[in-house]
Parts: structure tokens; C-alpha cells; sequence
């Protein structure tokens, strides 16, 4: 593995010129890659490594909604298409992208099927670390690791259609058959990563959901939804509430942070905007610290863990789910939102 300096601090990742995926096909020549759901990550990691010439099969509830998306994805019912049982059969690494949830649900029929010398892949540590409220306990003679894409499934295809990498955290933690590390990196390349970068089970599911509930969904659209209702109460109208909100943040400001970093697009901003941002930035840094610590303190207890099991569990989550999606979609902030995404050139 190749040693980056990040910030000073060196760490361990691997690249695609070292471990290429001519190397990742080697590696998995002999294995039957079993995709055990297809839902949020599930497509984009099965539809990629069969383009890159990996035997990987599905594994998907019959007659559902997703075995439909899978057909229709090119996947055949019968060869490369299967019912969840059959797939596990047949799969010498399991691939477990069910929600965590239903992880927890069908982990008696997946346990059953991993014998000696499988391997039990994840994309998200939680069934193991909080393996006290999932009951995920695997054997001791199979290998298990993660790889954990920095992106949802779609973009992990989108990516991967551009030719381009989404850079994965990837980690083992248990290796039976002294072939963790070739199998989960050979997996890496060939789900489409740009880069590994090495971690543990427990620290990629308390960044993962410590940055979903922060920075990566819930902050940023409580910072929307504040700005945007102070915009609003001070006689902004709509449209330009959103636009000095959301839209010039997406389509403007973020690709320049994501070329070339914060300073990049400071630099890029009209002095005025500079010493406004630098005037504030530690203000908000100051007051948000301590929801933060709270965050990953929940996090850490298990909190934020339990309250997943608890709500994805029952019954009516989906319909529960779609009423909360639904009132933010209704929202005055993202209907404006809708008009302008409208009228963007590449939508005329």
C-alpha cells in the first residue's frame, strides 16, 4: 500500500495503479460474487462489477420491486438472478447490502450459508460493531471485511459510466483464510473505487453515521432551512431565498471547493465575500462544536444505532418514511427550489 500524507498525518491507501483491475480479475476469478439485496447500494456495485468482467449473481426477494429493477438491469432470473436463499448458496463472497434492518431479519438464513472459506463482504460497519443489538456474530472460519463506497450507489454508477473513481474506506475484520486482504481490495477495484483507504469496522460506521446525521444531510439542510426561514421573515422573496441559500452553494460555490479545496473557492469570491467568511466561519464552527460532540456521542453509545433498529423495523416504516420525505419535498424552500431547477439551460 502506498503511504499519503494527509495533513501531516500519513495513512495507508491503496491505489488502482498498484492493485489494477486486471489484478482485482485475477483475484476473483474463482469466486461467485453474491449480491444479497438491490436497493440503495446493491445496483451500482453489482451492474459495475459485471462490467468489469466479475461472476457476480443477486440475490433479491421474488416478485418485488427490485428483483423487477434487476431484470430490467440485465440481470437473468435463473443464471444471474436469483431468490435470496439460492444466491447464498451459490455465493462464495456474500456481498450483505440489505438495509440494516433487514440485515438483522435474514442474518439466521445468511449465517446458515457460510461455510468454511467464504467470505462475508459489508459496505457499512454496523451489523458487526453493534453486533450486541443485531445478533450479526459471524463464524470464525470465514473472512470479513467492508468496503464502503463515499457516495450512494447511484454515484458509485454514475462514476463508473464517466470513467471515473468514488473513493471507498475499506477495512477487515476477520481474516479466516489468510486471503481477506487480496479479496477485499480486488473487490474494492472492482465495485469501482478510486482509491482505499484503510480504516476499522467500528471507525467507518461512527464517521459514516456521525457524517450523515452532520454534515453530509441533516446539518446542512437544518443550515438551509434556518437561513432560508430568516431570508423569508426579513421580506426575501422565494426564489432569491433559495438561490443565496441553496442554489449558488450546489451549482457555483461546492465544485470549486471539490476542485481545489475551501481556499480555492475564497479565492474565487469577490473580497467582500472573502472577509465575510472569514470573519464567521469560526463563529458557526464555535457554536455548532459542542451538536457535534453530542452527535458522536450518541453515535458512540450505540443511541443512534438503536433508534435505526427501532424505527427501519417496524411494519409501516416505508409509509412513515414517505410522509417525512414528503413534507420536505412540500416545503416552500425546496417547491422554490423545484421552479428553480427549472430553469436552469441544461433543463430548457
Amino acid at each position: 500500500m502506498a503511504k499519503l500524507n494527509f495533513g501531516g498525518v500519513e495513512e495507508n491507501v491503496v491505489t488502482r495503479q498498484e492493485f489494477s483491475l486486471s489484478k482485482a480479475q485475477e483475484v476473483l476469478k474463482d469466486e461467485v460474487i453474491a449480491v444479497i439485496g438491490y436497493g440503495v447500494q446493491g445496483p451500482g456495485q453489482a451492474l459495475n462489477q459485471k462490467d468489469n468482467g466479475i461472476n457476480v449473481i443477486v440475490g433479491q426477494r421474488k416478485n418485488s420491486k427490485s428483483w423487477d429493477k434487476a431484470v430490467a438491469d440485465g440481470f437473468v432470473p435463473g443464471e444471474t438472478l436469483f431468490e435470496i436463499e439460492e444466491a447464498l448458496k451459490r455465493g462464495t463472497i456474500i456481498c450483505y447490502l440489505l438495509s440494516d434492518a433487514a440485515q438483522i431479519e435474514y442474518w439466521p438464513k445468511v449465517k446458515e450459508h457460510l461455510t468454511p472459506g467464504k467470505a462475508l463482504y459489508f459496505s457499512h460497519g454496523f451489523g458487526i460493531t453493534f453486533n450486541d443489538r443485531t445478533g450479526i456474530v459471524p463464524p470464525p472460519d470465514v473472512d470479513v471485511f467492508l468496503v464502503a463506497p463515499k457516495g450512494s450507489g447511484t454515484s458509485l454508477r454514475r462514476m463508473f459510466l464517466q470513467d471515473r473513481g468514488l473513493n471507498s474506506s475499506f477495512a477487515i475484520y476477520q481474516d479466516a483464510t489468510g486471503r481477506a486482504w487480496d479479496r477485499v481490495v480486488a473487490l474494492g477495484i472492482a465495485i469501482g473505487s478510486g482509491y482505499l483507504f484503510e480504516t476499522d469496522f467500528k471507525k467507518e460506521v461512527y464517521s459514516d453515521l456521525a457524517g450523515e446525521r452532520g454534515t453530509l444531510m441533516g446539518a446542512i439542510q437544518g443550515i438551509f432551512a434556518a437561513q432560508y426561514d430568516v431570508l423569508r421573515k426579513k421580506g426575501h422573496s422565494p426564489s432569491e431565498a433559495f438561490n443565496e441559500t441553496v442554489e449558488e452553494l450546489t451549482q457555483s460555490l461546492m465544485p470549486l471547493v471539490a476542485e481545489n479545496g475551501m481556499d480555492w473557492m475564497y479565492a474565487n469570491c469577490s473580497t467582500t465575500a472573502q472577509r465575510g467568511a472569514l470573519d464567521w466561519w469560526k463563529r458557526f464552527r464555535d457554536v455548532t462544536s459542542p451538536l457535534f460532540e453530542e452527535l458522536y456521542n450518541s453515535v458512540a453509545a450505540g443511541n443512534e444505532a438503536q433508534l435505526s433498529i427501532d424505527s427501519n423495523s417496524k411494519p409501516d416504516y416505508r409509509v412513515k418514511l414517505e410522509e417525512e420525505l414528503q413534507e420536505l419535498r412540500e416545503s416552500e424552500m425546496w417547491q422554490a427550489g423545484k421552479t428553480v431547477r427549472s430553469l436552469r439551460p441544461e433543463n430548457n
